[in-house]
Parts: structure tokens; sequence; C-alpha cells
């Protein structure tokens, strides 16, 4: 008769082996594959060898930081799921996980800026990143930068460099949704700054939007 550990160590290997199976499917290679492919074409390498090594090298990305994202959400699951828990075990219990697959994932980005940097020079990985974000930095910049002409460089930098933390967190999201939040956290944190330097946003905003729906209202004048 089987022990309830042996069980538990057939139960783990069988979990690990579907695991395995699931992020080797063909189709699921396919769209990742096809995603990296879409990056790396805004690219415009000459080289087609590197070509194929960065886009293997994005793809493989996508495919790590799923796993970890679903193996962190299934445990998750499970705890939730368990009521023989109370609710401060649970929460404890799910702060770690999350922590534990925040350190993967830091780990994962870390070596995949380097495999990165062996292909590309550093502008090329920007335009890596801003790809695997939707470009929202570059478009959240001119937006700033058109909503509040009187900026200073100061402000702009700040700006700028708080949108390239949150783009590196944003990286590594498990979705659109988590993404974009990421760039929301961080836009809400330059919008206090703004308003702690004397901005009315709303003021702001105010006047930005007329002077779009002028320009509009110009063009259709031509």
């Amino acid at each position: 008769m089987i022990s309830i550990k042996k069980l538990g160590v057939l139960f783990l290997l069988f979990a690990c082996k579907l695991s395995a199976q699931q992020y080797a499917d063909p189709e699921y290679v396919k769209v990742t594959n096809e995603r990296a492919a879409k990056i790396v074409e805004k690219l415009a390498l000459n080289d087609k060898q590197k070509k194929t090594t960065v886009t293997n090298i994005i793809a493989q990305q996508f495919r790590d930081l799923s796993k970890i994202h679903d193996e962190r959400d299934a445990e998750i699951k499970k705890v939730k799921d368990d009521s023989t828990l109370a609710k401060e075990k649970q929460n404890g219990k799910i702060d770690k996980l999350k922590a534990n697959a925040d350190k993967s994932i830091a780990k994962l980005h870390k070596a995949y800026i380097k495999k990165l940097g062996t292909q590309l020079n550093e502008a090329k990985i920007t335009e890596v990143k801003d790809g695997m974000t939707y470009g929202v930095l570059p478009i959240t910049v001119t937006a700033y930068n058109d909503m509040i002409p009187t900026l200073t460089e100061v402000q702009k930098k700040y700006i700028y460099d708080a949108l390239v933390e949150a783009r590196e967190h944003a990286m590594d999201g498990g979705s659109s949704k988590e993404k974009h939040a990421w760039f929301g956290k961080y836009k809400g944190r330059i919008n206090n700054y703004l308003s702690k330097e004397g901005y009315d946003l709303t003021k702001e905003r105010e006047g930005w939007n007329k002077r779009i729906a002028e320009k509009e209202k110009n063009k259709k004048k031509e």
C-alpha cells in the first residue's frame, strides 16, 4: 500500500510533468514565437541569425514568465480554497508565495537583459522593452510634455525616470492588465509630484484638450 507521503511525491511529479508539457505545447510555443517576432520585426535587424536568436530569447522569456505567474496563481488558489486555514494564515501564505515569485521573476529579469545584451545594444534593448509594454513609456512622456508645455528639464527627467522604472516592472507582468497597472501606479506618483510642484493638473488637462480640439478644427479647414 502506497503511503500518503509517497502519494504526495507522485502527485508533485505528475504536476511538474503536466506543467512542462503545457509550456512545451506546440500551439503555445507558436503563440509566444509570434509575439516575439512582432517585437523583433520593428528592430529592423539585418542579420538573419541574430534576428532568429533574439526572437527565441524574447519568446522564451514570455514562456518563463507565464510559468512563474501560473504556478504562483495556482498555489494562491489552493490556499484561498483551503477552508481549514484562518484568514490571517491564508494571507501570510499568499504573501510568501508572492514574495517567492517576485524573487524568481527578478532573477529571470536580470538573466533576460543579460541575454539580450549579447545580441543587442542599449538602444535596441530599449526598443524590446517598449515592445513588451505596448510603447506606453514614449506615448506617456509625449502626453505629459504636450499637456504641460512649461515643464522644466528637472521635471521632465523625473517623469521619464519614473516611467522607466514602471516599464521594468511592466515587462514582467503576466497580462496586459498587469502591465498597464504598473504604469498607472507610477503615473499616480508623477501626478502627485507635479501637484506638489504647483501644477493644477485638471486645468492643464483642460487646456491640453482645448489645444487638441483647436488643431483638429484647423485641420478640417485646410
